[in-house]
């Protein structure tokens, strides 16, 4: 048998390999991969310039290298790049978030999206090249039809999505958690099965020459961290 597989209880486990680094070396790979994820920043001017569709398969794999409950992987990606439908699906959005910003939204939610400049028009679902429609499965099916249960769902797409926006960055390209509420329509306008339900509308490109984003600030380490 292969020194490298060990079966435990009739299971295979394979042995686990990382890099090991000196204590010098990891302090400085740590920062440098926060500084670098720190200039990650949420864009809603895209540029239509085309992108590989290999990029996007390989972020998609990124992404499903995510921890998720039992193993199960309870995520499914659609990816829109056809125009009829990004037109379909902005009319659609466009059409709940003019409601959530006239009528749903309280003051004070209002109040607080005054900084980043939002309205209902969402225009980048129709320039972005992509868009990714991460759908959430509630439950699997086997081969006869069965319902199989699915742990820890909500938990394990989250993570998939934050690796999904990790790689995108990486690639050099920007992306927007969009979420219009209810999003039921992306359901309908993708025909999918009624195990899923949306979870995140994400547009990835490039952005546009000149692009800005508001000046924001992010929590200092003692505002989010508690040592004990």
């Amino acid at each position: 048998m292969d020194k490298k597989i060990k079966i435990i209880n009739g299971y295979e486990f394979i042995a686990y390999h990382h890099e090991s680094y000196s204590e010098e070396e990891t302090i400085r790979r740590s920062k440098f991969f926060y500084q670098w994820m720190d200039k990650r920043r949420t864009v809603r001017d895209f540029s239509d310039k085309p992108i590989p569709k290999e990029v996007i398969e390989n972020i998609i794999c990124c992404a499903s290298t995510a921890p998720s409950g039992a193993h199960k992987q309870p995520w499914a990606f659609c990816i829109v790049s056809d125009a009829d439908l990004k037109t379909q699906i902005r009319k659609a959005a466009e059409e709940e978030e003019y409601e959530s910003y006239n009528s749903r939204m309280p003051t004070e939610w209002l109040d607080d999206l005054k900084p980043l400049q939002t309205d209902w028009q969402k225009p980048f679902l129709e320039i972005a090249p992509y868009l990714i429609i991460v759908f959430k499965k509630t439950y699997d099916l086997n081969p006869n039809g069965n319902k199989k249960t699915n742990y820890y769902v909500a938990e394990s797409v989250g993570l998939a999505c934050g690796f999904l926006l990790t790689a995108i960055h990486h690639a050099g390209l920007v992306a927007l958690t969009h979420t219009p509420r209810p999003m039921n329509f992306l359901t309908k306008l993708l025909k999918r099965p009624e195990n899923e339900r949306p979870f995140l509308l994400i547009p990835v490109g490039y952005p546009t020459e000149n692009t800005y984003v508001p000046q924001l600030a992010r929590k200092s380490l003692a505002e989010i961290a508690t040592y004990y």
